[in-house]
């Protein structure tokens, strides 16, 4: 723990950093923000971040050394995906009360960023209703391509066993408990961990699988709204990655990406993280990961929940925003809580040419439902041939990527992917064309061995319509669909639509949305 005399020190130096005058730069006036671990000074164009003198267990600040190590660290980790933002470590000269920020000997360090807009936050922005699905996918991409690209943790590496990604998780209830005074408040913890300790037994297997594919890597480990910022060219920058605990940052990309899902869904967007994780199935291909997500995002609320703990606990905090650590955490422990009890799995398929709304329907299906897994014959098609969803594979109608082996193998990956989904109980829709009963019958006799509930989606609209929508996706060139008018004039003749004892469930246009989702909910 840190000493009286260091606690005092740093209060006295927080206090004089407060004064304009003792910035080597244009100050009018010093912002003061804290978080449990950091001062935050938003002094003229940059802004301050000093570590507090703690030691909570998870992390160890107590010496100038180690705040300086973590400061270089955090330059390092942040500069990554941010290096805009993060500019330098600067020492801290002088005395606590009479700090001077560039000079040496050093008394404390800060790291210096460039300062930005409060209100441009992706927590703030969500809740001025300003996060758009742009974002979202935007967002989805990077953080693939992000996962991609890191360090990953081989075998001579302790991090990602079974063992040590289970620790964590309990070391959260070891924190909160004693913070928790409620009886009530006391017995849903009591069940959280429960819970938690059966899931990871059952999910041991798919664990060590994990490490051992190579998935465990040096990621951003702190990945909620409030480390999101939209910036100025309308981009998603995402900063503050975790420096303090390497345990905490050498982890599972799908353990990453859970925090941010359960976090939106925390703040009411849970449309948004259905949509963050599908797109981001699509660019990753990681659907292995899925089977751990329940468990990562109960974690991650878990997470929330101690750190709001630690800061109501904290005696240097106002006492409302104490109060407020306090409703907050009792937020998160609901929110794991509901997040134990998953909805019940489906299968639905969809049935139509290009250009007849398969995709645009099942992107709107997938926010309604936790959980639902979207599968799309046009990237995972060009997945089988080492390509990504906007690339152009260059084949021509019936060639290249386009044969009957190749759509045969493309019906079997999704046949594939949906029977793995459903086993690990999510729901799942396929959006494909579908034209043959013969590619459709096996989806439908899965869903009967699985025992969940199948809808056959029929997607028409006008063929003026079609060859409009179609010619307008190809001349865009946003879109993993690469059929242009000619594709579609071909599935026109071949087409062989859902007779009436397959019992599809048709769609069309853009006002039936409503109608649609009463007659799912009601098959469901």
């Amino acid at each position: 723990m840190p000493s009286t005399h260091e606690l005092r020190d740093q209060a006295a130096l927080i206090a004089a950093l407060q004064q304009p005058s003792r910035y080597p730069h244009p100050v009018t006036s010093v912002e003061h923000l804290q978080t449990h671990i950091s001062h935050i000074l938003l002094a003229g164009d940059y802004a301050y971040k000093i570590k507090k003198p703690l030691n909570l267990g998870f992390l160890d600040f107590t010496s100038l050394e180690r705040r300086h190590y973590y400061c270089m660290e955090e330059l390092r980790l942040n500069s990554r995906l941010a290096p805009e933002l993060y500019l330098d470590c600067v020492p801290i000269g002088g005395s606590p009360e009479q700090p001077r920020p560039g000079i040496t000997p050093a008394i404390e360090y800060a790291v210096r960023m460039r300062r930005f807009a409060q209100t441009a936050l992706l927590d703030r922005v969500l809740a001025a209703g300003q996060l758009e699905t742009r974002h979202i996918d935007a967002l989805a991409r990077r953080l693939a391509a992000f996962h991609r690209s890191i360090a990953v943790a081989g075998p001579e590496l302790p991090f990602g066993t079974p063992e040590r990604v289970r620790q964590p998780m309990l070391d959260d209830f070891t924190h909160i408990q004693p913070r928790l005074t409620d009886p009530a408040g006391r017995e849903q913890l009591h069940a959280l961990e429960n819970w938690t300790l059966a899931a990871t037994e059952r999910l041991w297997p798919r664990l060590a699988e994990r490490k051992a594919g190579g998935w465990i890597r040096e990621c951003h480990g702190d990945l909620h709204l409030g480390n999101l910022l939209l910036s100025d060219d309308d981009q998603i920058t995402i900063f503050d990655g975790i420096e303090f605990n390497d345990e905490l940052r050498w982890i599972d990309v799908i353990n990453d990406l859970a925090f941010l899902l359960m976090d939106l869904r925390c703040h009411g967007a849970g449309a948004l993280a259905q949509r963050l994780l599908n797109i981001y199935l699509e660019y990753s291909g990681d659907f292995s990961g899925v089977a751990l997500l329940s468990c990562y995002q109960v974690y991650r609320a878990m997470v929330r929940a101690k750190v709001n703990a630690i800061q109501a606990s904290q005696p240097g905090l106002p006492h409302v925003e104490r109060a407020a650590a306090r409703v907050r955490c009792k937020a998160y422990l609901q929110l794991a809580h509901t997040l134990t009890q998953p909805p019940a799995p489906f299968l639905l398929i969809t049935h139509g040419v290009s250009g007849s709304g398969k995709s645009h329907r099942t992107g709107h299906l997938m926010g309604l439902f936790p959980g639902a897994i979207r599968l799309r014959s046009d990237v995972e098609r060009k997945r089988l041939f080492g390509l990504g969803p906007l690339d152009d594979s260059g084949s021509r109608v019936g060639g290249g990527i386009y044969t009957s082996e190749a759509s045969a193998r493309t019906y079997q990956r999704l046949y594939s992917l949906s029977d793995e989904l459903l086993t690990i109980g999510h729901a799942v829709l396929v959006d494909a064309t579908f034209m043959k009963r013969v590619h459709r019958q096996p989806f439908r006799e899965l869903a009967a061995r699985h025992g969940v509930p199948f809808i056959l989606l029929d997607c028409i609209a006008d063929p003026a319509t079609l060859r409009t929508r179609v010619a307008a996706r190809r001349a865009r060139g946003d879109d993993a669909a690469e059929a242009d008018v000619a594709v579609l004039e071909r599935q026109l003749r071949y087409d062989e639509p859902p007779q009436a004892d397959e019992r599809p469930l048709t769609a069309q246009g853009d006002s039936d949305a409503q109608r649609l989702h009463a007659a799912l909910a009601a098959a469901l």
